[in-house]
């Protein structure tokens, strides 16, 4: 069996004494796409940091395979309109060579932005060029918080559609698996393969179609979880629902903090 590339155990952190999260395990391994979802105060910016090894929990381990290189894909870009800063340079300041930059906006569908200032760039092309830049160095991981976000819906089941074919494309290559933050529940599913639903500890996780008929789930989303474009394909095993992880009588009728 193929290594965890990032491997989260039993992560707690407070902040001034209060409890962000608690007792939280995630695993991503190669290949894989992992969505994190969960509402506004769950701990899911903050779970992210910790797997980027930006920040240090409180208590718990952070593991990962050795040599391993991540692609992060930040919610937004904040660029002075004044700032005269191309695609092409912006892209270029991570050191790799044109060659290299064009392959990454072609991967991404974008590539005659190269020469656009960053400031014109519709919502859905930047987060293509953001997400252009996280390809650049061959990742092993690509962590994407929000990386819809400011795209119209139209955009965002593009991007979401774009992300499952990076994916399926680095299969044969880099292998590179996804930890993704989202919000966009009605799309998220359908572009996923692991769901991890989280309020401060791990309420539910596993197979989309399973997770959205999970109580907890329920709970915490309610009617939602009728409409949403759930992504199906053929496994060679079964999917467990939380069993390992939690006690089964915690839910996500905790309040967010």
């Amino acid at each position: 069996m193929n290594q965890p590339l990032i491997e989260l155990s039993d992560i707690w952190m407070k902040f001034q004494n209060r409890e962000v999260l608690t007792g939280v395990n995630l695993q991503v391994n190669p290949g894989e796409i992992v969505t994190l979802i969960g509402p506004n105060g769950a701990g899911k910016t903050t779970l992210v940091r910790i797997a980027l090894g930006l920040q240090a929990p409180s208590s718990g381990q952070r593991t990962v395979k050795k040599g391993l290189r991540i692609g992060y894909m930040p919610q937004k870009l904040h660029i002075n309109d004044s700032m005269p800063l191309t695609v092409n340079r912006f892209l270029r300041l991570t050191g790799c060579r044109l060659t290299a930059v064009n392959n990454a906006l072609d991967r991404t569908g974008v590539t005659h932005v190269l020469q656009s200032p960053l400031q014109s760039l519709s919502g859905g092309e930047l987060q293509r060029v953001l997400l252009a830049r996280a390809l650049l160095h061959k990742p092993h991981i690509l962590v994407l918080d929000e990386p819809v976000q400011g795209v119209d819906i139209t955009g965002q089941k593009a991007l979401y559609q774009l992300i499952t074919d990076l994916r399926n494309e680095s299969r044969d290559q880099e292998n590179c698996a996804v930890l993704m933050v989202s919000h966009d529940l009605h799309l998220v599913m359908a572009s996923t393969d692991k769901v991890v639903c989280i309020n401060q500890h791990v309420c539910c996780s596993g197979h989309p179609q399973q997770v959205k008929q999970h109580p907890a789930y329920l709970r915490l989303f309610g009617g939602e979880s009728d409409e949403l474009a759930i992504y199906t394909h053929h496994h060679d095993h079964h999917h467990g629902i939380d069993g390992h992880v939690l006690d089964p009588q915690k839910d996500c009728s905790k309040g967010s903090q």
